[in-house]
C-alpha cells in the first residue's frame, strides 16, 4: 500500500469515527481517573468521540487526557457544581462509587446518584450508562446493595438508563484481580474461608469496555438492566488456580470453617495491596454468587466475551506491554520530584529506578550504554557480575560466556552476556531482558533524555518475582542489588564525561599540530 493510499484510509477511518461521534453527541464521563473510567476514556479518545470528563481535581487528569478531551471540575456531592458540566450532554456515563471512603459509603453513593440524576434530568440528558454489581437475593452484601441502589436511583430519573451488572473484572489493576493474584503470588499454602468456593462469572476488562461502548449506541427507549459476564462460571478458587497455572506456581488451599469478614479484611490488608476497610467490604460481597441469569446480553449485543483462561492471559500480556511502554522518567517525577525509587512495587513487580544528570549531550551519554557488557564489562563491581555468571552456569543458565556480537552497536534479539536486547532506540533507549536462571523475570532498561546543555540518564531494573521464592530472592540480595545498580549508573555517567574530555583533548591536539 503506497503512502497516498495509507493517508486516504487513515482519513476514512477518522471520518467514520467523527460520524459516529456526531451521532453520539458529547459524552459526559464520570470516574475517568478510576480503573474502568480511565480505560474507557482512552477508547473514546481513540474513536474520536467528543468527551467531557467531570473530576474533582482536573489537574490530575489533564496531563493524561487527549487535547480534544474537555476536563471540567465538579463534585457529585456538591450539586451546585454539576449544571455547567451537564450542559450540552447527550449521554452520561456513571462510573463512580465510594467504597474506599472512611465514612458511610452507601449514603455517599446514594447522595451522589441523586445529585447526578437531578442535574442530568434538568439538563435534558438523553441517556445514562452505568456499571454496577452482579448479584441477586435478599441477603446481598452492603456493597452490592449500594451498587444496585445507585442503579435504581439512576433509572428513577426518567432518563433511559442502561445498567450493566458485572461480576469479577479480570485485568491488571482491577481490585478483585489484584487481591486474587497477591494471595497466589505470596502464599504457597493458603488457609481459605468458604467464600473462595462462591461461584462467579469473571469477565475480561476489554469485554466490559466493549459492553459500555455498545451501551452508548444501542437503541434505547426505556431503562434496562443487563447482566454481563465471561463465557464460563468459576469460583474464586478456580480463578486462583488458573492464575497459578499460568504463572507456573504450585499452590495448596486448605479450607477453614470460620473466617469472619472483619478478620478476612484485616488479613487481606496485610497480604494484599488492598486497604483493610476496602478488603472487609469486598469480602462481604464475596459470599454472594455473582453469575449471569439468562442470555440477554448475548442476544442484545453482538459480543462474545472471553473465557477465564484467556482473560487472565490477556491481563498478563497487557501488563507486560504496559510496563515495556512505561517512561519511568515520567512515572517517577509524578511522585513529587523524587529521582530514585529503589525497591518500589508496581503491581506484582519490584522496580529499582534511579537517575543521574550528566553534563554531556545525550549522544555522548548514550555511548557507554551502547558498549555495556562483553569486553567493556559492567562499569563497577565486575567481580560480582562474574560470580553471578558462574552461579548461573552451575544452575544450567548461559552465564557470562556469550559476551556480545558487536562491541558498540546493540541490535534487538542479540545477546549481551546473560541478557538479550528486547528494545533499542539509537541514543535514547536500551532494554534488556534477563536469560539467567531466576525465580521470576527481570529487565534492565536505560533511557537518556536531553536536559539543558546536558542529559539525564535513567536506569531501571524490574523484577517480576515468581511466588514467595522470587520475593525472598530479591530481598535477600537487595543490598547487593543496591550496590551494583548504583555503581553501574555511576560508571555510565563517569565514562560518558571521560569520553567527552578525551574527544575534546584529541581535537585540541590536532589543532595544535596543524598550527
Amino acid at each position: 500500500m503506497d503512502t497516498g493510499s495509507r493517508r486516504f484510509r487513515h482519513q476514512s477511518v477518522r471520518d467514520e469515527a467523527t460520524e459516529v461521534s456526531s451521532v453520539r453527541g458529547t459524552i459526559l464521563l464520570t470516574g475517568s481517573t478510576g480503573y474502568i473510567g480511565g480505560r474507557l476514556l482512552r477508547r473514546l479518545e481513540a474513536d474520536a468521540c467528543a468527551v467531557r470528563c467531570l473530576v474533582r481535581r482536573p489537574e490530575v487528569l489533564r496531563p493524561q487526557a487527549d487535547e480534544t478531551t474537555e476536563v471540567v471540575q465538579g463534585d457529585l456531592l456538591k450539586p451546585e457544581t454539576l449544571p455547567d458540566a451537564m450542559r450540552g450532554i447527550s449521554t452520561a456515563v456513571y462510573l463512580v462509587h465510594s467504597m474506599a471512603s472512611a465514612g458511610d459509603y452507601a449514603d455517599q453513593d446514594r447522595r451522589a446518584a441523586k445529585a447526578f440524576s437531578s442535574a442530568a434530568r434538568q439538563a435534558g440528558v438523553g441517556r445514562i450508562v452505568y456499571l454496577g454489581g452482579l448479584g441477586s437475593g435478599s441477603k446481598l452484601s452492603g456493597h452490592l446493595r449500594s451498587r444496585q441502589e445507585v442503579g435504581r436511583i439512576l433509572r428513577g430519573s426518567g432518563i433511559p438508563t442502561i445498567e450493566f451488572r458485572a461480576s469479577i473484572i479480570i485485568g491488571s489493576g482491577s481490585l478483585s484481580f489484584e487481591m486474587i493474584r497477591s494471595l497466589v503470588e505470596k502464599l504457597p499454602v493458603m488457609l481459605t474461608p468458604r467464600w473462595v468456593h462462591t461461584m462467579s462469572q469473571p469477565i475480561a476488562v476489554e469485554d466490559v469496555i466493549d459492553y459500555l461502548i455498545a451501551g452508548l449506541e444501542t437503541p434505547l427507549e426505556e431503562s434496562r438492566i443487563i447482566e454481563i459476564g465471561g463465557s464460563q462460571q468459576a469460583s474464586y478458587a478456580d480463578i486462583m488456580e488458573e492464575y497459578a497455572r499460568q504463572r507456573g506456581l504450585r499452590r495448596r488451599m486448605i479450607s477453614v470453617p470460620v473466617l469472619s469478614p472483619r478478620l478476612s479484611g484485616l488479613w487481606l490488608g496485610l497480604i494484599t495491596p488492598i486497604y483493610a476497610r476496602v478488603g472487609r467490604k469486598l469480602v462481604e460481597s464475596l459470599r454472594n454468587e455473582t453469575v449471569v441469569d439468562g442470555a440477554q446480553a448475548l442476544e442484545t449485543f453482538g459480543l462474545r466475551p472471553r473465557g477465564l483462561a484467556q482473560a487472565i492471559r490477556r491481563a498478563l500480556v497487557n501488563e507486560d506491554r504496559e510496563f515495556a511502554e512505561t517512561r519511568w522518567s515520567d512515572a517517577i517525577s509524578s511522585l513529587g520530584g523524587a529521582t530514585t525509587r529503589a525497591g518500589a512495587r508496581y503491581g506484582t513487580r519490584i522496580v529499582d529506578s534511579r537517575v543521574r544528570y550528566v553534563p554531556v549531550p545525550a549522544t555522548q551519554a548514550f555511548l557507554s550504554i551502547r558498549r555495556i557488557g562483553g569486553e567493556s564489562g559492567w562499569y563497577g563491581s565486575d567481580w560480582l557480575w562474574r560470580i553471578r555468571g558462574a552461579l548461573d552456569l552451575l544452575a544450567g543458565g548461559p552465564g557470562m560466556r556469550r559476551g556480545r556480537k558487536s562491541p558498540d552497536q546493540p541490535a534487538v534479539g542479540e545477546t549481551i552476556d546473560f541478557w538479550r536486547v528486547e528494545a533499542y532506540e539509537e541514543d535514547r533507549l536500551l532494554r534488556l531482558v534477563a536469560e539467567m536462571r531466576l525465580p521470576g523475570r527481570a529487565w534492565l532498561q536505560f533511557e537518556v533524555e536531553p536536559d539543558g546543555s546536558g542529559s539525564r540518564v535513567r536506569q531501571t531494573a524490574e523484577f517480576d518475582p515468581r511466588g514467595f521464592l522470587g520475593l525472598a530472592y530479591w530481598y535477600a540480595l537487595y543490598p547487593l542489588h543496591h550496590l551494583v545498580f548504583e555503581r553501574l549508573l555511576r560508571g555510565i555517567a563517569f565514562l560518558a564525561v571521560r569520553a567527552t574530555w578525551e574527544t575534546a583533548e584529541a581535537e585540541d591536539g590536532r589543532k595544535g599540530t596543524v598550527e
